[in-house]
Protein backbone atom coordinates (compact mmCIF):
# COMPACT_ATOMS: atom_id res chain seq x y z
CA UNK A 1 0.00 0.00 0.00
CA UNK A 2 2.74 2.26 0.92
CA UNK A 3 4.34 1.73 -2.21
CA UNK A 4 1.56 2.54 -4.52
CA UNK A 5 0.92 5.50 -2.27
CA UNK A 6 4.60 6.70 -3.18
CA UNK A 7 4.14 6.14 -6.75
CA UNK A 8 1.15 7.85 -7.78
CA UNK A 9 2.96 11.06 -5.69
CA UNK A 10 6.26 10.30 -7.92
CA UNK A 11 3.90 10.54 -11.34
CA UNK A 12 2.00 13.66 -10.07
CA UNK A 13 4.85 15.49 -9.46
CA UNK A 14 6.30 14.50 -12.82
CA UNK A 15 3.02 15.94 -14.65
CA UNK A 16 3.58 19.15 -12.94
CA UNK A 17 7.34 18.95 -14.06
CA UNK A 18 6.13 19.19 -17.59
CA UNK A 19 3.53 21.55 -17.66
CA UNK A 20 6.03 23.61 -15.89
CA UNK A 21 8.54 23.19 -18.72
CA UNK A 22 5.97 23.52 -21.27
CA UNK A 23 4.58 26.53 -20.51
CA UNK A 24 5.06 30.11 -20.74
CA UNK A 25 8.49 31.67 -18.80
CA UNK A 26 7.37 34.21 -16.08
CA UNK A 27 8.66 36.87 -17.57
CA UNK A 28 6.10 36.31 -20.94
CA UNK A 29 9.10 34.91 -23.10
CA UNK A 30 8.75 31.58 -24.90
CA UNK A 31 11.33 29.06 -22.95
CA UNK A 32 14.91 28.59 -24.31
CA UNK A 33 14.33 25.49 -26.35
CA UNK A 34 11.43 26.68 -28.27
CA UNK A 35 13.59 28.63 -30.63
CA UNK A 36 17.49 29.74 -31.15
CA UNK A 37 19.10 32.60 -30.01
CA UNK A 38 18.04 36.55 -31.08
CA UNK A 39 19.73 37.94 -34.52
CA UNK A 40 22.89 39.91 -33.99
CA UNK A 41 22.57 43.65 -33.58
CA UNK A 42 25.19 45.30 -36.15
CA UNK A 43 25.89 48.46 -37.41
CA UNK A 44 25.12 48.79 -41.12
CA UNK A 45 26.03 51.52 -43.94
CA UNK A 46 24.45 52.01 -47.25
CA UNK A 47 27.31 52.60 -49.97
CA UNK A 48 26.94 55.56 -51.89
CA UNK A 49 29.49 57.74 -53.85
CA UNK A 50 30.81 61.18 -52.73
CA UNK A 51 33.40 62.81 -53.62
CA UNK A 52 36.68 62.05 -51.52
CA UNK A 53 40.22 63.10 -50.85
CA UNK A 54 42.72 60.79 -51.59
CA UNK A 55 45.34 59.93 -48.48
CA UNK A 56 48.74 58.93 -48.01
CA UNK A 57 50.10 57.93 -44.45
CA UNK A 58 53.71 58.48 -43.90
CA UNK A 59 56.20 58.32 -41.53
CA UNK A 60 57.64 61.53 -39.94
CA UNK A 61 59.78 62.56 -36.81
CA UNK A 62 59.20 66.33 -35.06
CA UNK A 63 61.95 69.21 -35.36
CA UNK A 64 61.76 72.24 -33.46
CA UNK A 65 61.83 75.15 -35.72
CA UNK A 66 64.95 76.79 -33.78
CA UNK A 67 67.17 75.36 -31.06
CA UNK A 68 69.67 77.04 -29.41
CA UNK A 69 72.25 75.27 -27.51
CA UNK A 70 73.50 77.90 -24.91
CA UNK A 71 77.25 77.72 -24.29
CA UNK A 72 79.33 79.63 -21.79
CA UNK A 73 81.10 82.84 -23.91
CA UNK A 74 83.32 83.13 -20.80
CA UNK A 75 85.62 80.85 -18.63
CA UNK A 76 84.89 81.01 -14.86
CA UNK A 77 83.01 79.20 -11.86
CA UNK A 78 79.05 78.91 -12.08
CA UNK A 79 77.87 81.25 -9.30
CA UNK A 80 73.77 80.65 -9.26
CA UNK A 81 71.10 78.57 -11.97
CA UNK A 82 68.60 81.14 -12.69
CA UNK A 83 66.07 79.29 -14.03
CA UNK A 84 63.40 76.22 -13.46
CA UNK A 85 63.92 73.06 -16.07
CA UNK A 86 61.16 72.15 -18.71
CA UNK A 87 59.50 75.78 -18.53
CA UNK A 88 59.06 78.33 -21.11
CA UNK A 89 61.23 80.60 -21.39
CA UNK A 90 61.22 84.59 -23.24
CA UNK A 91 64.47 85.35 -25.08
CA UNK A 92 66.42 87.36 -23.14
CA UNK A 93 65.83 85.36 -19.55
CA UNK A 94 68.92 85.07 -17.65
CA UNK A 95 69.53 81.59 -17.32
CA UNK A 96 73.38 80.95 -15.09
CA UNK A 97 75.68 83.70 -13.45
CA UNK A 98 79.02 83.19 -13.79
CA UNK A 99 80.94 84.82 -11.35
CA UNK A 100 81.69 88.34 -12.91
CA UNK A 101 84.22 89.79 -9.95
CA UNK A 102 87.22 89.43 -12.53
CA UNK A 103 85.18 90.73 -15.45
CA UNK A 104 83.56 93.90 -13.48
CA UNK A 105 87.02 94.77 -12.59
CA UNK A 106 88.87 94.49 -16.16
CA UNK A 107 85.78 96.62 -17.25
CA UNK A 108 86.05 99.32 -14.62
CA UNK A 109 90.41 99.31 -15.04
CA UNK A 110 89.59 99.35 -19.22
CA UNK A 111 86.80 102.05 -19.15
CA UNK A 112 89.80 104.20 -16.70
CA UNK A 113 92.29 103.63 -19.27
CA UNK A 114 89.74 104.89 -22.16
CA UNK A 115 89.06 108.04 -20.32
CA UNK A 116 93.13 108.71 -19.59
CA UNK A 117 93.37 108.29 -23.28
CA UNK A 118 90.71 110.47 -24.24
CA UNK A 119 91.89 113.02 -21.95
CA UNK A 120 95.30 112.40 -23.44
CA UNK A 121 94.09 112.99 -27.09
CA UNK A 122 92.07 116.32 -26.34
CA UNK A 123 95.59 117.59 -24.58
CA UNK A 124 97.39 116.44 -27.88
CA UNK A 125 94.70 117.61 -29.83
CA UNK A 126 94.93 121.51 -28.45
CA UNK A 127 98.63 121.32 -28.70
CA UNK A 128 98.99 120.62 -32.18
CA UNK A 129 97.37 123.25 -32.87
CA UNK A 130 99.86 125.38 -31.55
CA UNK A 131 102.48 123.24 -32.74
CA UNK A 132 103.13 121.98 -29.24
CA UNK A 133 103.36 118.29 -30.60
CA UNK A 134 104.08 116.47 -33.80
CA UNK A 135 101.67 115.36 -35.79
CA UNK A 136 103.23 111.66 -35.64
CA UNK A 137 102.96 112.25 -31.34
CA UNK A 138 99.46 113.25 -32.17
CA UNK A 139 98.47 110.13 -34.54
CA UNK A 140 99.33 107.91 -31.53
CA UNK A 141 97.02 109.85 -28.86
CA UNK A 142 94.45 108.82 -31.53
CA UNK A 143 95.76 104.97 -31.81
CA UNK A 144 95.72 104.87 -28.13
CA UNK A 145 92.64 106.29 -27.75
CA UNK A 146 90.98 103.75 -30.36
CA UNK A 147 92.46 100.68 -28.39
CA UNK A 148 91.42 101.84 -25.41
CA UNK A 149 87.80 102.07 -26.36
CA UNK A 150 87.95 99.14 -28.19
CA UNK A 151 89.26 97.06 -25.05
CA UNK A 152 86.71 99.09 -22.62
CA UNK A 153 83.88 97.38 -25.34
CA UNK A 154 85.22 93.97 -25.01
CA UNK A 155 85.39 93.95 -21.49
CA UNK A 156 81.95 95.59 -20.91
CA UNK A 157 81.17 92.36 -23.62
CA UNK A 158 83.04 90.22 -20.96
CA UNK A 159 81.19 91.32 -18.24
CA UNK A 160 77.75 91.20 -19.78
CA UNK A 161 78.62 87.34 -20.96
CA UNK A 162 79.13 86.38 -16.84
CA UNK A 163 75.56 86.27 -17.01
CA UNK A 164 73.78 83.83 -19.52
CA UNK A 165 70.59 84.46 -21.09
CA UNK A 166 68.49 82.64 -23.22
CA UNK A 167 68.87 83.67 -27.09
CA UNK A 168 65.66 82.39 -27.73
CA UNK A 169 62.35 81.93 -26.53
CA UNK A 170 61.11 78.39 -26.15
CA UNK A 171 61.42 75.55 -23.80
CA UNK A 172 64.53 75.31 -21.71
CA UNK A 173 65.77 71.63 -20.98
CA UNK A 174 67.72 70.25 -18.14
CA UNK A 175 70.89 72.14 -16.95
CA UNK A 176 74.00 69.97 -18.02
CA UNK A 177 76.11 71.83 -15.48
CA UNK A 178 75.69 72.39 -11.71
CA UNK A 179 76.79 75.36 -9.22
CA UNK A 180 80.63 75.34 -8.76
CA UNK A 181 81.19 74.14 -12.04
CA UNK A 182 84.57 76.02 -13.81
CA UNK A 183 83.04 76.56 -17.61
CA UNK A 184 84.57 78.19 -20.96
CA UNK A 185 88.03 77.00 -19.97
CA UNK A 186 89.73 75.76 -23.58
CA UNK A 187 86.15 75.06 -26.09
CA UNK A 188 82.79 76.98 -25.02
CA UNK A 189 80.88 74.64 -22.50
CA UNK A 190 77.51 73.55 -23.58
CA UNK A 191 75.35 74.65 -20.78
CA UNK A 192 71.27 73.66 -21.47
CA UNK A 193 69.10 73.54 -25.00
CA UNK A 194 66.66 75.42 -25.56
CA UNK A 195 63.96 74.30 -28.26
CA UNK A 196 61.31 76.83 -30.23
CA UNK A 197 58.48 74.36 -30.19
CA UNK A 198 55.65 76.63 -31.61
CA UNK A 199 55.52 76.11 -34.65
CA UNK A 200 56.96 72.90 -34.63
CA UNK A 201 58.71 70.86 -37.79
CA UNK A 202 57.38 67.65 -39.11
CA UNK A 203 59.95 66.11 -41.59
CA UNK A 204 59.32 63.30 -43.39
CA UNK A 205 59.60 61.70 -47.10
CA UNK A 206 57.25 59.89 -49.99
CA UNK A 207 58.96 56.86 -52.10
CA UNK A 208 59.65 58.31 -55.78
CA UNK A 209 56.94 55.24 -57.40
CA UNK A 210 54.29 56.41 -54.63
CA UNK A 211 54.58 60.02 -56.37
CA UNK A 212 54.73 58.62 -59.88
CA UNK A 213 51.53 56.77 -59.15
CA UNK A 214 50.08 59.58 -58.30
CA UNK A 215 50.57 61.53 -61.71
CA UNK A 216 49.68 58.34 -63.29
CA UNK A 217 46.53 58.73 -61.90
CA UNK A 218 45.99 62.39 -62.26
CA UNK A 219 46.89 61.88 -65.73
CA UNK A 220 44.64 59.51 -66.67
CA UNK A 221 41.61 61.21 -65.02
CA UNK A 222 41.21 59.02 -62.52
CA UNK A 223 41.69 61.64 -59.84
CA UNK A 224 42.78 65.40 -59.99
CA UNK A 225 45.36 67.56 -58.16
CA UNK A 226 43.96 69.11 -55.29
CA UNK A 227 44.08 72.67 -54.51
CA UNK A 228 46.33 72.81 -51.78
CA UNK A 229 47.46 69.74 -49.59
CA UNK A 230 46.18 68.87 -46.40
CA UNK A 231 48.90 67.80 -43.94
CA UNK A 232 47.26 66.10 -40.71
CA UNK A 233 49.23 64.19 -37.70
CA UNK A 234 48.17 61.40 -36.49
CA UNK A 235 48.99 60.66 -32.34
CA UNK A 236 49.70 57.51 -30.70
CA UNK A 237 46.17 56.43 -30.21
CA UNK A 238 45.07 56.66 -33.53
CA UNK A 239 43.14 60.13 -33.31
CA UNK A 240 43.73 63.50 -35.75
CA UNK A 241 45.85 66.13 -34.36
CA UNK A 242 43.59 69.18 -33.32
CA UNK A 243 45.83 71.48 -35.88
CA UNK A 244 45.95 70.75 -39.89
CA UNK A 245 49.34 71.24 -40.64
CA UNK A 246 50.86 73.07 -44.15
CA UNK A 247 53.15 72.06 -46.33
CA UNK A 248 56.74 74.03 -46.45
CA UNK A 249 59.03 72.14 -49.31
CA UNK A 250 59.55 69.64 -51.56
CA UNK A 251 62.90 69.10 -53.10
CA UNK A 252 62.70 67.65 -56.13
CA UNK A 253 65.25 65.64 -56.57
CA UNK A 254 65.25 62.01 -55.09
CA UNK A 255 67.64 60.38 -52.41
CA UNK A 256 70.14 58.22 -54.28
CA UNK A 257 70.62 56.51 -51.15
CA UNK A 258 66.27 55.62 -49.98
CA UNK A 259 64.59 56.48 -53.40
CA UNK A 260 62.71 59.04 -51.54
CA UNK A 261 61.79 62.83 -51.72
CA UNK A 262 62.44 65.06 -48.71
CA UNK A 263 59.44 66.64 -47.19
CA UNK A 264 58.39 69.10 -44.44
CA UNK A 265 55.23 70.83 -43.10
CA UNK A 266 55.02 73.28 -40.13
CA UNK A 267 51.95 72.55 -37.29
CA UNK A 268 50.80 75.13 -34.73
CA UNK A 269 51.94 73.97 -31.39
CA UNK A 270 50.11 76.20 -28.79
CA UNK A 271 49.57 73.33 -25.98
CA UNK A 272 53.25 72.31 -26.87
CA UNK A 273 51.65 68.90 -27.02
CA UNK A 274 53.78 67.82 -29.90
CA UNK A 275 57.26 67.08 -28.73
CA UNK A 276 60.98 67.29 -30.99
CA UNK A 277 62.40 64.03 -31.76
CA UNK A 278 59.18 62.23 -31.26
CA UNK A 279 58.08 59.87 -34.29
CA UNK A 280 54.78 60.34 -35.45
CA UNK A 281 51.98 59.96 -38.63
CA UNK A 282 51.46 61.83 -41.40
CA UNK A 283 48.87 61.60 -43.52
CA UNK A 284 48.17 64.21 -46.69
CA UNK A 285 45.69 64.85 -48.83
CA UNK A 286 47.28 64.50 -52.65
CA UNK A 287 44.54 64.41 -54.64
CA UNK A 288 40.87 63.96 -55.22
CA UNK A 289 38.17 62.07 -56.73
CA UNK A 290 34.67 63.78 -57.54
CA UNK A 291 32.53 60.56 -57.38
CA UNK A 292 34.25 57.34 -55.17
CA UNK A 293 33.05 54.96 -52.75
CA UNK A 294 35.03 55.10 -49.28
CA UNK A 295 33.77 52.47 -46.44
CA UNK A 296 35.56 52.69 -42.84
CA UNK A 297 38.71 50.72 -42.71
CA UNK A 298 36.84 48.04 -39.83
CA UNK A 299 34.45 46.95 -42.68
CA UNK A 300 36.99 46.06 -44.71
CA UNK A 301 38.38 42.15 -44.00
CA UNK A 302 40.95 40.30 -45.37
CA UNK A 303 42.07 36.44 -46.86
CA UNK A 304 43.65 34.68 -49.14
CA UNK A 305 41.38 35.58 -52.10
CA UNK A 306 41.89 39.54 -51.18
CA UNK A 307 39.58 41.71 -49.62
CA UNK A 308 35.74 41.57 -49.03
CA UNK A 309 33.17 43.14 -47.18
CA UNK A 310 29.55 41.67 -45.25
CA UNK A 311 26.63 42.68 -46.85
CA UNK A 312 23.07 42.23 -45.62
CA UNK A 313 20.40 41.47 -47.95
CA UNK A 314 17.22 42.25 -48.21
CA UNK A 315 16.32 39.74 -45.72
CA UNK A 316 19.06 40.57 -43.48
CA UNK A 317 20.86 37.56 -43.94
CA UNK A 318 24.69 38.06 -43.92
CA UNK A 319 26.49 37.75 -47.27
CA UNK A 320 30.30 38.16 -48.34
CA UNK A 321 31.55 40.24 -51.11
CA UNK A 322 34.97 40.49 -52.36
CA UNK A 323 35.77 44.09 -53.67
CA UNK A 324 38.64 45.77 -54.79
CA UNK A 325 40.00 48.72 -53.08
CA UNK A 326 42.65 51.26 -54.04
CA UNK A 327 44.03 54.51 -52.40
CA UNK A 328 42.99 55.80 -49.03
CA UNK A 329 41.01 58.77 -47.89
CA UNK A 330 42.04 59.01 -44.20
CA UNK A 331 41.10 55.97 -42.09
CA UNK A 332 38.43 54.80 -45.50
CA UNK A 333 39.35 52.46 -48.16
CA UNK A 334 38.90 53.67 -51.59
CA UNK A 335 36.59 50.77 -53.34
CA UNK A 336 37.31 50.56 -57.00
CA UNK A 337 35.08 47.45 -57.65
CA UNK A 338 32.68 44.71 -56.79
CA UNK A 339 30.45 47.21 -54.67
CA UNK A 340 27.18 48.55 -56.14
CA UNK A 341 25.84 51.68 -54.93
CA UNK A 342 22.98 51.09 -52.45
CA UNK A 343 24.50 47.92 -51.49
CA UNK A 344 24.25 47.33 -47.15
CA UNK A 345 27.46 46.49 -45.13
CA UNK A 346 28.43 45.93 -42.02
CA UNK A 347 30.87 48.47 -40.73
CA UNK A 348 30.48 47.32 -36.03
CA UNK A 349 29.82 43.36 -35.23
CA UNK A 350 31.55 41.58 -38.42
CA UNK A 351 32.66 39.29 -35.52
CA UNK A 352 28.97 38.40 -34.34
CA UNK A 353 27.76 38.17 -38.48
CA UNK A 354 28.09 34.55 -39.60
CA UNK A 355 27.75 34.51 -43.28
CA UNK A 356 23.96 33.34 -44.24
CA UNK A 357 22.89 34.18 -40.43
CA UNK A 358 20.36 36.50 -39.77
CA UNK A 359 21.58 39.74 -38.16
CA UNK A 360 19.52 42.96 -36.87
CA UNK A 361 20.88 45.79 -38.88
CA UNK A 362 21.08 49.20 -37.15
CA UNK A 363 22.34 52.38 -39.25
CA UNK A 364 25.41 53.65 -38.41
CA UNK A 365 24.40 57.33 -38.09
CA UNK A 366 21.48 56.25 -36.48
CA UNK A 367 22.70 53.89 -33.75
CA UNK A 368 22.75 54.94 -30.12
CA UNK A 369 25.78 56.03 -27.83
CA UNK A 370 24.62 53.25 -25.75
CA UNK A 371 24.31 50.68 -28.70
CA UNK A 372 26.49 47.23 -27.62
CA UNK A 373 27.52 47.94 -31.11
CA UNK A 374 28.28 51.20 -31.12
CA UNK A 375 31.63 50.69 -29.57
CA UNK A 376 34.63 53.00 -29.79
CA UNK A 377 35.76 52.03 -33.58
CA UNK A 378 32.30 53.28 -34.28
CA UNK A 379 32.32 56.47 -32.56
CA UNK A 380 35.89 57.20 -34.15
CA UNK A 381 33.87 55.97 -37.77
CA UNK A 382 30.80 58.74 -36.89
CA UNK A 383 33.54 61.69 -36.34
CA UNK A 384 34.76 61.25 -39.72
CA UNK A 385 31.33 61.80 -40.97
CA UNK A 386 29.99 57.81 -41.08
Amino acid sequence: MFSSRFHSIVLSSLAVASLVACGPSSDGKPPAGAGGPPPAEVNVMTVATEPVDLTIDLSGRLQAVRTAQVRARVEGVVDKILFKEGIDLMAGAPLFQIDPRAYRAAADAARADAQAAEQLLQRDQALLDVHGVSQQEFEAAVTRAKQAKATLAKANIDYENAMVTAPIGGRVGHALVTEGALVGRGDATPLVNIDQMDPIYVNFSQTESELFNLRQSIKQGKAKKGESLKVELLLPDGSVYAQTGKLLLSEQTVDVNTGNVFLRAEFANPQRELLPGSFVRVRISQSRMDQAIAVPQRAVQMNSDGAYVLSVTADNKVAPMPIQIGPMSGAKWVVTGGLPEGTRIIVDGVQKARPGSTVKPVDLNAAPAASPVASAPASAASQTGH
